[in-house]
């Protein structure tokens, strides 16, 4: 074993263990709490979207903490504007008007994970900035740019309330490498332990319980290319995946079928070469996870649905059913591109 393999190796153990404590704060998420971490080492942002009191909060949160950093946390309001990221301004004790750094430059380079809280309740204005934060992790303010190398955006909506919201746009969405749904655990052991267990009444007291800084932060970037560099991917597997990709575009040429929908009208757009690029990255890291040094169709399926179905850009007479729509799709599409 070379050193890069023994370190590939060590960095793996180091993220099952960080599985293991964010998995003590929340109940029934360990496949979304694989994906996140799958996010996190292919340094990709991630999406939560779920029902109200799910655990999407807690479940960011209790991430923020076991992956050090400094963090900075933002509740999106429908009165919130784009300078609210950057700056505030208050009337000193002197009874003199001040300015200070808001929480997305306060912490500089050290800024590791920004969580975004309720981002659809916040203006389009406000995901514009947030867009060139994720696209090129850095801000202008102050006269200066801020760079942010460290930084992943974390952010949660939920799929209930419309009222005063604000539809995340295509191009913001394509930022995000991972859409992951959370729902409420099915079992009823699982529901008793929530309902009647006191450890998950007070979620700052769970948050804080976990072993802080569990990785060192500022190596995830480097550990992240070295797992892109040295998880392969084989012919057969690239094909596969280019399948995939003009399967979202065209689900009809490659035999998609949906009762009531007309697959050949479907679709406006399909997966972009960013989101498939994604795709490839979190499928590497997939794979590594499990102790892989090559890339599989099951690494690929594994993340296919949280990496493209958020991407997709329908006919404007079925984006209103897109939620109704993306599941069905994309398991149809998973079931007609042949595997190797």
């Amino acid at each position: 074993m070379d050193r890069d393999d023994a370190l590939m190796s060590d960095w793996r153990q180091r993220a099952l263990v960080l599985e293991t404590e964010v998995a003590k704060a929340v109940i029934g998420q360990a496949r979304a709490i694989r994906l996140i971490t799958t996010a996190v080492f292919a340094r990709g942002h991630v999406l939560l979207q779920g029902d109200v009191g799910v655990g999407k909060t807690t479940l960011l949160r209790a991430f923020a903490r076991v992956l050090g950093g400094d963090f900075a946390r933002i509740e999106g309001t429908i009165d919130l504007m784009p300078n609210d990221l950057v700056y505030y301004t208050y009337i000193s004790a002197e009874g003199r008007p001040a300015v200070e750094p808001g929480p997305l430059i306060r912490h500089g380079e050290d800024l590791a994970i920004f969580f975004f809280n309720e981002i659809n309740r916040a203006r389009p204005q406000v995901h514009s900035l947030l867009l060139r934060v994720m696209a090129e992790r850095s801000v202008s303010a102050f006269n200066r740019e801020f760079r942010f190398p460290h930084l992943l955006v974390f952010a949660d909506r939920n799929r209930v309330e419309r009222e005063e919201t604000f539809e995340i746009s295509a191009a913001a969405r394509d930022r995000f490498m991972l859409e992951v749904t959370i729902d409420a655990p099915a079992g009823d052991a699982e529901r008793r332990q929530l309902m009647f267990d006191p450890r998950y009444h007070d979620s700052d007291r769970l948050v804080g319980a976990l072993a802080p800084a569990l990785v060192a932060h500022a190596e995830l970037n480097q550990v992240s290319e070295m797992i892109q560099r040295g998880v392969q991917a084989s012919d057969a597997l690239q094909a596969y995946a280019l399948a995939l990709w003009r399967a979202t575009a065209t689900p009809a040429e490659y035999g998609v079928r949906l009762p009531d929908l007309d697959a050949a009208q479907l679709m406006l757009a399909g997966a972009s070469p960013r989101g498939m690029s994604m795709l490839l990255q979190a499928a590497r890291v997939a794979a590594w996870l499990d102790g892989r040094g090559y890339v599989t169709p099951e690494d690929v399926q594994a993340v296919f649905v949280e990496a493209i179905a958020h991407r997709l850009c329908y006919q404007p007479v079925y984006e209103l059913r897109r939620q109704e729509i993306s599941g069905r799709l994309m398991s149809a599409i998973l079931s007609s591109v042949a595997a190797p």
